[in-house]
């Protein structure tokens, strides 16, 4: 049985209890080394980092589906998560999915703003549909190096429209930062593991 759990946006204090009680009993634990560092000391079974490839970790977990297998997910395993890989590659019935808190959710409640209506989108990898989003009032998005909060700023400038726009970095880290801009005042700078959300207030 391979269960996911979602660990948070990354402070440990975010983790549901139901994840440490699936970590403890289970036989291994699979993530990032990062994400392997909330497994407590005294869990008996095997850690095992994440494969760069998901086709090798495919290999190893149908190899060893007779065992229970944790995979750690960052925040939510079903919001741009490994957790969408699972179900799609493996019976659903082998799969169990334990939510957790996601960056987003995160960033929302630091910002005290109501997540009512708002439209959760990723650019990780790809490149978002700006002409449906940028129709909407309010949009989060986790981003990359490729397409991140200076790329969304340029491209709302493009259309001419206007946009507050929060970018929080390290959530949940002693690094926190979150900031405010508009379109104009986005720097052109690499923002470390951040959430943007895009406001419509005229």
């Amino acid at each position: 049985m391979i269960t996911v759990t979602g660990i948070g946006p990354g402070e440990t204090s975010l983790l549901l209890n139901r994840v440490l009680e699936e970590i403890n009993q289970s036989d291994i634990v699979i993530g990032s080394s990062r994400q392997l560092e909330i497994v407590p000391e005294s869990f008996q079974g095997e850690k095992k980092v994440l494969p760069k490839k998901l086709s090798e970790l495919e290999i190893f977990l149908t190899s060893n589906m007779e065992k229970r297998i944790v995979v750690l997910a960052s925040g939510e395993p079903l919001l741009y998560g490994i957790g969408n890989w699972m179900t799609a590659k493996f019976d659903k019935q082998n799969v169990r999915i334990i939510p957790g808190i996601s960056s987003m959710q995160y960033m929302f409640s630091q910002l005290k703003l109501s997540m009512n209506d708002t439209f959760f989108t990723s650019s990780h990898g790809k490149e978002p549909n700006y002409d449906v989003i940028l129709l909407l009032p309010k949009v989060a998005l986790v981003t990359d190096s490729k397409i991140g909060p200076y790329q969304l700023a340029e491209e709302i400038k493009k259309r001419g429209l206007k946009r507050t726009i929060f970018i929080g970095e390290n959530l949940s880290y002693p690094e926190e930062r979150i900031r405010k801009f508009n379109e104009s005042n986005v720097p052109d700078e690499a923002f470390n593991m951040n959430v943007v959300v895009l406001l419509d207030e005229g």
